[in-house]
């Protein structure tokens, strides 16, 4: 290995470190480290568990011969690990130590973990050899096991991983352990924040601020790939919008409980009121000191704008004004792009959820709704991209289904 090549190497790596700190959400980062791991070890594949709650969850995929074509519905997978010595990535984060495999299907019987062929079975793909090491930082503490696969030659033929790979990645692993830290700290924290709504209004749960925000983030994923915006800005307004949806709804917490927690629906006065929920959540962005903080204001503030002008609050000349009127509603591009794509997901979410008066409606009664709606509820084009991801959809509702969602309130009632 030549010294330029080492150079280059480290290089990427400072590089990966640097612009990680400016990934706002975990899933953002997750699979930029994965994209890195694999690039700095020539692999096919690989995938990302994290420790939480005491096991491994499955979190990210990469496989360039099998996806061929982007689709994100594989991160959403629901898949856990214990942590012992059984499995490949349950042992690396057991001992803290990494392993390094020319065939998983030819390991010693000696060792005391085995290879699960069950993807490949499923997928028709060939595992050979692997490289599986600890996500721990500096202070020992494993966060999570990062496991690559299939080393190519220039040829694209799969080799053996060297030493020098073990070496790079159990470097590398140190920083992007670090980084996933903080992220899992900064979802943490905001999880947190909702759990507070949660104790005010028993229908907000960190569930809903999940399922939202993923379907987000793909929905505005595949509106900007149909619009030939270049992947960097695709991925950096991704990880803002990932994070900026879940706290569309904190303004809530300055709602009434005799609103929040009626059974029932709303009467027009205590509807007036309810509607102050999105004015309430932007000033919780005031003084912005940050384009998240700006990108937070302008969903809480829009998400139940109306492509046909029939939504709220409205346009309105100073939100931190004392005694505000709701205004005429903003139509169609007059409501920021993000507003517009959590209209739908908010919605979407709600009409498929169990409420305090209805139960949750048949998936493709929900579909026709949208579809209905889309040019007076919807923006058209949101639409169209919701339903061109509609398998990441219901990934997405799977992963997430652990918990009901938060509003009774929607556009669209049965």
């Amino acid at each position: 290995m030549h010294f330029k090549d080492d150079q280059d190497t480290l290089r990427r790596i400072l590089n990966t470190v640097e612009e990680s700190g400016h990934i706002k959400d975990l899933d953002a980062l997750l699979d930029r480290v994965l994209l890195d791991a694999r690039h700095l070890t020539r692999a096919d594949a690989g995938s990302i568990f994290l420790v939480e709650n005491n096991v491994l969850n499955f979190r990210n995929i990469h496989n360039d011969t099998l996806f061929t074509t982007p689709s994100n519905k594989y991160i959403y997978s629901s898949h856990t690990l214990e942590i012992n010595n059984q499995s490949l990535a349950g042992y690396a984060a057991n001992t803290g130590e990494s392993v390094v495999l020319d065939d998983v299907y030819q390991i010693p019987a000696h060792m005391p973990f085995s290879f699960n062929p069950s993807f490949d079975e499923a997928s028709g793909y060939r595992t050979r050899s692997m490289l599986v090491v600890p996500l721990k930082t500096s202070r020992g503490k494993i966060v999570g096991v990062l496991q690559i696969i299939n080393a190519l030659n220039d040829q694209k033929k799969v080799i053996t991983f060297t030493d020098r790979d073990r070496l790079v990645l159990n470097y590398f692993a140190v920083h992007a352990a670090a980084a996933i830290e903080r992220a899992m700290m900064t979802r943490e924290i905001i999880l947190r924040m909702i759990k507070m709504c949660e104790l005010r209004d028993p229908h907000e749960t960190g569930a809903h601020a999940n399922r939202v925000a993923a379907y987000a983030a793909e929905i505005y994923q595949q509106w900007a790939l149909s619009k030939g915006i270049a992947p960097e800005e695709i991925k950096r307004m991704r990880d803002l919008i990932r994070v900026a949806a879940m706290l569309h709804d904190l303004g809530k917490i300055a709602i009434s409980d005799l609103i929040l927690k009626k059974p029932g629906k709303l009467d027009p006065e205590e509807y007036q009121i309810m509607k102050r929920h999105t004015i309430y959540g932007a000033r919780l962005f005031e003084n912005a000191t940050s384009e998240l903080d700006a990108l937070g204001a302008e969903i809480a503030l829009n998400h139940h704008e109306r492509w046909d002008g029939q939504g709220y609050p409205g346009h309105l000349e100073d939100i931190s004004a004392g005694n505000l009127t709701l205004g005429p509603g903003k139509r169609g591009q007059e409501i920021p792009l993000a507003g517009r794509i959590v209209a739908l997901a908010d919605i979407y979410d709600a009409l498929v959820s169990k409420r305090a008066y209805k139960e949750p409606f048949p998936e493709a009664q929900a579909l026709d709704l949208i579809r209905e709606n889309s040019g007076q509820i919807f923006d058209p084009e949101v639409v169209a991209a919701f339903f061109a991801i509609y398998d990441i959809i219901g990934a997405i509702r799977e992963k997430y289904a652990e918990a009901p969602s938060h509003s009774q309130f929607c556009w669209i009632t049965p």
